[in-house]
């Protein structure tokens, strides 16, 4: 059986990249299936993702092999196994609008991700992982208890293995130990409003100040809040005849549609950071 990957690479730009990456490919019998690169003339930056089937040599020889390849050009790469869905932890508070998307699209087939557990600090959605059998944990936190409940909730994620944590609607500031521990599979939803209309109730804010657009982002999740590297916005039109009611649905099914989108492109290894922005091959 043919076995499949996807190479996701960074480096120095310089000439011959993509002769010296397919003619790698080429040398280890690997049949290059989906391939795009972009040259990021402000920082001097070459990505790349390749997505390949080879049966000549397994996972591990062509870790060892792309490590020795990789070191003349100072390349940031991944060699990923195409056939495991991505170990994935969601974790919720009391809005489970993305929550039940992103656990429909899952056993719709929709998303290549194995959600392993559902983590919350309240215990709205039990039920609702009970219906996906998904192990449900409950674990409460206070400013009190906030270390604690943070180590109990590392310790699910480590004990599934998960490459993803996906924030959907937790509403709870993340301490900067585990932030860091997170840096680069954590990834968050919030409503495009912010900065501009924090605090509670943000349809409200933004009903009183007559808004034309709302939307929502989804970022990966850093030390500064709300403020991680992009993965994919959208938005949607509104006018004086809206409600606080319908802004808060058109919001909700765009916050959903948005996570789901950012989940999707990276659980299928389609996005690559650079710096404070990102790269995204769709």
């Amino acid at each position: 059986m043919t076995n499949a990957y996807i190479l996701t690479l960074s480096c120095p730009d310089r000439l011959g990249l993509v002769h010296a990456v397919s003619g790698f490919l080429l040398e280890h019998s690997g049949n290059i299936e989906e391939a795009a690169q972009y040259n990021d003339h402000a920082t001097g930056l070459f990505f790349m993702r390749v997505q390949f089937a080879c049966d000549q040599h397994d996972h591990a020889t062509l870790k060892a092999r792309l490590a020795t390849f990789a070191e003349p050009y100072n390349m940031h790469w991944r060699l990923h196994a195409t056939a495991a869905p991505m170990k994935t932890v969601l974790m919720v508070s009391k809005e489970g609008h993305c929550l039940n998307d992103l656990l429909f699209r899952w056993k719709s087939g929709l998303l290549p991700i194995d959600i392993r557990a559902i983590i919350s600090n309240h215990r709205d959605f039990y039920q609702l992982a009970a219906s996906y059998n998904v192990p449900f944990h409950h674990i409460p936190l206070t400013g009190s208890t906030k270390a604690q409940a943070e180590a109990k909730q590392l310790e699910i994620i480590e004990g599934e293995g998960a490459e993803l944590v996906v924030l959907a609607r937790y509403m709870q500031i993340l301490s900067l130990d585990l932030c860091q521990k997170l840096a680069g599979r954590a990834i968050n939803i919030h409503h495009s409003f912010l900065p501009s209309f924090k605090g509670a109730k943000p349809y409200y804010q933004a009903h009183d100040r007559g808004v034309k657009l709302i939307g929502a982002t989804a970022h990966y999740v850093t030390a500064d809040l709300d403020e991680g590297p992009i993965i994919e916005q959208d938005v949607a039109r509104a006018d004086h005849t809206d409600t606080v009611e319908d802004l808060t649905a058109r919001g909700r099914d765009t916050e959903s549609q948005v996570l789901a989108r950012a989940v999707k492109w990276h659980s299928e290894h389609r996005v690559i950071l650079n710096g404070h922005k990102t790269v995204i091959f769709r």
